[in-house]
């Protein structure tokens, strides 16, 4: 099939290289003419035999909002724009509804696979019409792995995104569990190659994964990873998560753990901690570090909670 990809950063490029593998045609547009097919999104459009298929695979919010807006006015009833970026579920019902004004059909994409998706596919959640999601299956046959699993047309507009949102939201909650377990090994002395235990756990075990496996290859890299910081963004789909769950009475408390501890780590100096280091010291004259040195204040002998 012929398609247009808008936005050709690390996973767009890498998909248009895999639709291409595949035997299709796609034209692509970014705003770095180095990588861009075309020098704009009209020209994008012009290239694309009808019905037309745009993917838009930029970040979320306004960006992505703008460049459906531009493509409103381009395309005509019956063409069909993908956004496959990482877009807030409810976005997804008022791109729709704008499009559909001209008799544009909308499909929602949850996209994972990050740079490993060229070779190995990626997963893919859909959300929106039938017939839209139709227009668009032989790329989707050819993004997704090989075999059996890998996509599935969640339901209507915005259920793809809201599968994907739930699905980072699990990735939080997993990567936190790994990450303690790593830290806990680490702080013993009785284990003498935590990386290796790790990677023992890579067979035979109910907590094997692709991300313990890549867990794994960073130790290799740097056992210790004392070359990296501690420090970690969060994308916006766990608070969406999160925010979800208080919306419909979920209690997600190893998600939202999961949350609170990338805020945690976003802070060079947290103040809660400040205060927290504070009361301890006050209450039992537990040490606190000033200047990175350790001090302690005198006091009764108080258990600590």
């Amino acid at each position: 099939m012929d398609i247009g990809m808008v936005g050709l950063g690390k996973m767009g490029g890498n998909m248009r290289e895999r639709l291409r593998r595949s035997g299709h045609t796609v034209t692509g547009f970014d705003r770095n003419p180095e990588v861009s097919d075309v020098a704009s999104l009209d020209e994008l459009v012009a290239a694309l035999p009808t019905p037309k298929v745009v993917w838009v695979m930029v970040p979320a919010g306004e960006p992505t909002q703008g460049v459906i807006e531009e493509l409103k006015g381009m395309l005509q009833e019956g063409d069909v724009v993908v956004d496959g970026g990482n877009s807030r579920w409810t976005d997804d019902t008022v791109n729709a509804e704008s499009l559909g004004e001209k008799g544009i059909g909308f499909v929602d994409c949850g996209v994972s696979g990050g740079v490993w998706g060229l070779d190995n596919g990626y997963a893919l959640m859909c959300g929106g019409a039938a017939t839209d999601v139709a227009k668009v299956q032989p790329a989707l046959d050819a993004l997704k792995p090989d075999g059996e699993f890998g996509f599935v047309h969640a339901g209507t507009v915005g259920a793809g995104h809201f599968a994907k949102m739930i699905h980072n939201g699990i990735e939080y909650g997993i990567m936190q569990a790994y990450a303690e377990g790593w830290e806990l090994l680490e702080s013993v002395q009785v284990v003498d190659n935590v990386t290796e235990v790790l990677r023992s756990w890579r067979e035979g075990t109910v907590i094997r994964s692709w991300l313990l496996d890549l867990l794994v290859a960073a130790l290799d890299d740097d056992d210790h990873l004392a070359h990296i910081a501690g420090y970690a963004k969060d994308s916006g789909e766990g608070r969406w998560t999160v925010e979800a769950g208080i919306e419909h009475g979920v209690a997600m408390p190893a998600i939202t753990a999961a949350l609170f501890a990338r805020f945690v780590s976003q802070q060079d100096d947290s103040p809660a901690m400040r205060a927290v280091a504070a009361m301890r010291n006050q209450f039992g004259g537990h040490a606190v570090r000033a200047g990175g040195a350790p001090t302690a204040t005198p006091a009764a002998d108080i258990g600590e909670p």
